[in-house]
C-alpha cells in the first residue's frame, strides 16, 4: 500500500508538471481533457511503477541535457527535459511565449505573479496565461539553490524575463532601428576605405619587393649555378603576397559582418553564431591545452631525462671506442654499433612510456592511424629489418671492417662504409658497389687483409711445364722469379708445388707472401713478368693448355728480343735486369 501511494503521488505530480508545462490553464474544457490525459499518464505510471519495484530504483540518466532559452541570440536562462517532453522543445516553447508577450504592447512585464503547485512555481501573467514552470532541475541546470525554488522564481526567471521583454521592445523601435541603421553605413564606408588602403599597401609592397629583392633573387641564382630559378622562386614569393592580402581582405569582412550583423535584432543571432565560428575552436584548443598542461610537463620532463641519459651513453661508448675504457671480450670495434642498439632500445622504451600522454593517443582517429601505420611496416619492411639484422650480426661476427679488402660473391674491393642496411666497397677498377647487408649475411666472405699484417697474405700463381725439363730447375727459377719481384715478403719464403701431373705437363704452383693486400694486382702482374723473363732466359717453354706435338723451336723470346720497341732500352747493357716496375696501390 505504501509502495502503491508514493507510486500515485509521484504520477501524480510529474503529471501535473506537463500539465502546466503543455499550457493547460485556460478554460474548463481545457482542464476536464488534461485530467483525462492524467489518468492515462497515471495508468502508465502503475503498471510501469510495479516493475520497477521488483526491477529496482528508476533510471536516474533519464534526465536529458540542459537547453537554453534564447531571445535574439541572447541566452536568458537554462531548462532541463524528460525524455517524454525534451529540453530543445521546452525551450523552444518557453522563447516563444516570452516573445509573444513581447509583442503585445499592453503587456506589462511587472504583473508577471509567481505560484507554487504542487510543489513546482509557475509564473504567469495577469490573465493567467503560462509563462514558465520552474522545476528543480532548472535550478540545476541554472547553479541555482534548490532549496529556495520561490526566491529563485521570483528574484531570477522574473527578473530575466522583465529584461528580455525590454529589451526585445526596446530594438525594434524606429530611433534604434535608424540609428543601427546609419551606424552599419558608416562601418560599410570604413570598410571600404580599408579595403581601398590594403590593396594599395600591398600594391605598394611589391613594388618595392620588385625593385629591391627581385635583383638579390638573380644573384643568387647565378651564385647558385642556376640550381634555383629566380623566376620560380619570385612567383612563390608573389603568390605569398596575394594569399596575404586575400586573408586580411577576408578578415575586414569578416569583422565587418559581425559588427553590422549585431547591430539588428532579426541577426543578432547570426552575429552571434559568426562570432562563435571562429572563438569556439579557439576555446577548445585552449581548454585542450590547459588539460594536457600536467601532460606536457610530464613529456617535457621525459624528454630531458631521455636526452641526458644518451649524452652520458655517448660518452662511455665514446670511451670505449677510443680505448680509454676496456672490457674482457669486448672489441672496441663494437662500440658505436652497441650504442645505436642501445640507443634504440631507449628510445623505444621513452616513446612507450610517453603514448599514454600525447595529446590525442586515447582517440580512435590515433589508435586507427598507428594501427595502420604499424600494418604498413610489417608488411613493407621485411628486407629493411632483414638487412639492419644482418649488419648488426656482420659487425659483432667481425667479417670485415672498413678499409679490409674483401671479396663477397664475385666482387672484390675494399670496404669504404658499413652502414646499417648496406656496405660500400671500392672495386678494383674504382667502382663503388653498393651490397645489401643481407646478401653479404647469406654468402661467404673472404677477406685478405684479416691475416696479412700479421701473418702475410699468400698470392699464388701456376704455370705448365713440359715432362722434359727438370722439376728442380722449374722450381728453383720460379724462387728466382719471386726473388726479382720487389714488394714481397722474404719471410715467410715461396715455396713451390707441384699441383697436378697432366697428359702433356706438369703443373706448378708459386707460393708468395705480401703484406699489403691493396698491391695484389701489380704485384701479380709483377711476378707474371719476372716468371717470363726467367724461363725465356733459362731457354725452358712455359706450356700452353693444350697442343699436338713439340714445336721444332722452343716457343721463348730471345734476350736480343726482351726490349723491342716501344719497351723501354735496359740501363746498362751489359747486364739483364729483370723487369721492374713500381708497385702502385690498387
Amino acid at each position: 500500500m505504501v509502495l502503491g501511494g508514493s507510486i500515485l503521488k509521484k504520477g501524480a505530480m510529474i503529471g501535473r508538471r506537463l500539465l502546466i508545462a503543455s499550457n493547460t490553464m485556460k478554460t474548463k474544457t481545457n482542464t476536464f481533457s488534461s485530467y483525462r490525459m492524467l489518468a492515462v499518464i497515471l495508468l502508465f505510471l502503475l503498471c510501469s511503477g510495479h516493475g520497477a519495484a521488483h526491477a529496482g530504483p528508476p533510471d536516474e540518466a533519464s534526465e536529458e541535457q540542459a537547453a537554453a532559452v534564447e531571445m535574439d541570440g541572447k541566452i536568458l536562462f537554462y531548462v532541463a527535459g524528460i525524455r517524454v517532453y525534451p529540453a530543445e522543445r521546452r525551450a523552444q516553447e518557453i522563447g516563444d511565449r516570452i516573445k509573444a508577450l513581447a509583442r503585445e504592447t499592453a503587456f506589462d512585464p511587472s504583473t508577471l505573479q509567481v505560484r507554487e503547485e504542487d510543489g513546482v512555481h509557475v509564473i504567469f501573467t495577469a490573465d493567467q496565461k503560462l509563462v514558465l514552470t520552474v522545476l528543480p532541475a532548472d535550478l540545476k541546470s541554472n547553479g541555482l539553490m534548490t532549496t529556495h525554488p520561490g526566491f529563485a522564481a521570483r528574484e531570477i526567471y522574473l527578473k530575466k524575463i522583465a529584461e528580455a521583454v525590454q529589451s526585445y521592445r526596446s530594438a525594434r523601435t524606429s530611433g534604434n532601428l535608424l540609428k543601427s541603421g546609419l551606424h552599419a553605413l558608416l562601418r560599410t564606408v570604413c570598410l571600404v576605405l580599408l579595403m581601398f588602403v590594403v590593396f594599395w599597401c600591398f600594391r605598394k609592397l611589391e613594388a618595392l619587393l620588385e625593385r629591391h629583392v627581385r635583383r638579390k633573387i638573380e644573384n643568387l641564382e647565378a651564385k647558385s649555378h642556376f640550381l634555383l630559378r629566380s623566376q620560380q622562386i619570385w612567383s612563390a614569393l608573389k603568390g605569398a603576397l596575394r594569399i596575404a592580402r586575400a586573408l586580411f581582405a577576408i578578415a575586414l569582412v569578416y569583422v565587418f559582418l559581425n559588427f553590422v550583423l549585431s547591430l539588428f535584432p532579426w541577426t543578432h543571432y547570426a552575429a552571434q553564431t559568426l562570432l562563435d565560428y571562429v572563438t569556439n575552436p579557439l576555446l577548445i584548443m585552449w581548454r585542450a591545452l590547459v588539460d594536457y598542461l600536467p601532460n606536457i610537463f610530464f613529456l617535457v620532463v621525459l624528454t630531458f631525462i631521455v636526452r641526458y641519459l644518451l649524452k652520458l651513453m655517448r660518452i662511455f661508448f665514446d670511451g670505449v671506442d677510443r680505448g680509454q675504457l676496456s672490457f674482457t671480450g669486448f672489441d672496441a670495434d663494437w662500440a658505436w654499433p652497441t650504442y645505436r642498439i642501445v640507443r634504440g632500445l631507449v628510445i623505444l622504451l621513452s616513446m612507450v612510456v610517453a603514448y599514454p600522454y600525447v595529446p590525442g593517443s586515447q582517440s580512435e582517429a590515433f589508435k586507427g592511424i598507428s594501427l595502420m601505420v604499424g600494418v604498413l611496416l610489417s608488411l613493407g619492411s621485411t628486407s629493411m629489418t632483414s638487412n639492419i639484422l644482418a649488419g648488426y650480426s656482420l659487425t659483432y661476427r667481425r667479417a670485415f671492417k672498413v678499409g679490409d679488402r674483401v671479396k663477397v660473391g664475385s666482387n672484390i674491393g675494399d670496404v669504404e662504409q658499413i652502414r646499417l642496411l648496406v656496405t660500400n666497397l671500392r672495386s678494383l677498377k674504382n667502382e663503388m658497389i653498393v651490397i645489401p647487408n643481407s646478401f653479404i649475411l647469406n654468402n661467404e666472405i673472404i677477406n685478405f687483409s684479416a691475416l696479412a699484417a700479421k701473418q702475410g697474405l699468400i698470392l699464388h700463381t701456376t704455370v705448365g711445364i713440359g715432362y722434359e725439363v727438370p722439376w728442380r730447375q722449374v722450381a728453383s727459377m720460379l724462387l728466382l722469379a719471386a726473388v726479382r719481384t720487389p714488394g714481397l715478403l722474404p719471410t715467410p719464403k715461396p715455396f713451390v708445388l707441384q699441383t697436378g701431373l697432366g697428359d702433356f705437363a706438369i703443373t706448378y704452383e708459386l707460393n708468395v707472401y705480401c703484406a699489403e693486400p691493396k698491391e695484389m694486382l701489380a704485384l701479380y702482374s709483377l711476378l707474371h713478368s719476372n716468371i717470363q723473363d726467367v724461363f725465356n732466359e733459362h731457354n725452358v717453354q712455359i706450356m700452353t693448355p693444350h697442343y699436338v706435338q713439340d714445336t721444332q723451336e722452343p716457343k721463348v723470346v730471345p734476350r736480343e728480343r726482351w726490349h723491342i720497341p716501344p719497351a723501354p732500352a735496359p740501363q746498362d747493357p751489359g747486364k739483364t735486369a729483370p723487369y721492374s716496375a713500381k708497385v702502385e696501390t690498387v
